[in-house]
């Protein structure tokens, strides 16, 4: 038996990247699994025909996760097929990378909504069930723009800035019910949006590697099950980071 066994997990934003492979590790670890996608459709049905061959259940939904009442249909079904939500982890995510005299209202108010919003509604969501039951893991990826800010990264620095103030306070509201919050904030990682960079082009952050490598999405993944698993369970109010000293 796996670490989260017979667990009812719901990950946003898992149709690739480090999404999926906390779906995978959750699922190899016994976890069923839920998770979004906004419109990678292909890509998600792959990621749940993996995840089923790894013996659990699995389904994906697609979702507008800034809309509350698109996030409290996806909790209610999720809830119907598995049961309460044991575990929610926060990992939707997109860019619109601007200097500050460059950057749109559109590319702020997107990035603040897809990244931020989006996580306060499946807390919101997913807590009345979590307290009724006294358990539950939440989990939000943040970032290390969010931690020590990037440039260029107004927006997204802000969003993940205000996951870390999100995690930390909603941990102290829980924690009485036996609900624990923690985050990750990692750095570079071997996704889409960074695979193509190498240490030269990384600007400040190289400086702050002291490995000098990119993270892989499964190295991300056991972060997060960590503090998805009952190894954690004294553990709230974290925020472990990734990449940095």
């Amino acid at each position: 038996m796996g670490w989260v066994a017979d667990k009812t997990a719901l990950i946003t934003g898992a149709s690739r990247g480090i999404g999926r492979a906390i779906a995978l590790l959750l699922a190899e670890e016994g976890a069923n699994i839920a998770f979004t996608y906004k419109s990678a459709a292909s890509s998600a049905q792959e990621t749940v025909n993996a995840i089923g061959s790894k013996g659990v259940r699995a389904f994906a939904l697609q979702a507008d996760a800034k809309d509350l009442l698109s996030t409290q249909a996806v909790v209610d079904r999720v809830s119907e097929e598995f049961g309460p939500i044991d575990i929610l982890v926060n990992n939707a995510g997109i860019t619109r990378d601007r200097l500050l005299v460059r950057m749109t209202e559109r590319d702020w108010d997107d990035v603040i909504d897809t990244n931020l919003k989006s996580a306060f509604n499946f807390c919101k969501a997913v807590s009345r069930s979590m307290i009724a039951k006294r358990r539950g893991k939440i989990v939000n990826v943040a970032s290390i723009s969010g931690v020590i800010g990037n440039p260029g990264q107004a927006n997204y620095a802000a969003a993940k800035s205000g996951m870390i103030g999100l995690t930390k306070t909603i941990a102290k509201e829980l924690a009485t019910r036996n609900i624990q919050v923690n985050a990750v904030a990692p750095g570079f990682v071997a996704t889409d949006m960074v695979k193509q960079l190498d240490l030269s082009q990384m600007g400040g952050f190289s400086g702050l590697l002291p490995m000098k490598l990119v993270a892989q999405p499964e190295e991300i993944a056991e972060l997060v099950l960590f503090f998805a698993s009952p190894a954690s369970d004294y553990i709230t109010g974290q925020v472990l980071p990734g990449m940095y000293d």
